[in-house]
């Protein structure tokens, strides 16, 4: 997931220098949003782990 928030950042970056502001202004929230998902994934993902290792 994270790799699609880089993407879609890289997208909005090279539209943005190019003067395409629609296309920038749509892919920067598309980064935000995946870039989110991807830390909130991460953080369930490291609690049940940590929850999860034997003593």
């Amino acid at each position: 997931m994270f790799g699609w928030a880089v993407t879609f950042l890289v997208v909005a970056l090279v539209a943005a220098v190019l003067g395409f502001g629609g296309l920038a202004g749509s892919a920067m929230p598309a980064a935000k949003l995946v870039f989110v998902a991807a830390m909130v994934a991460f953080a369930i993902s490291a609690l049940f782990g940590m929850a999860r290792r034997p003593q």
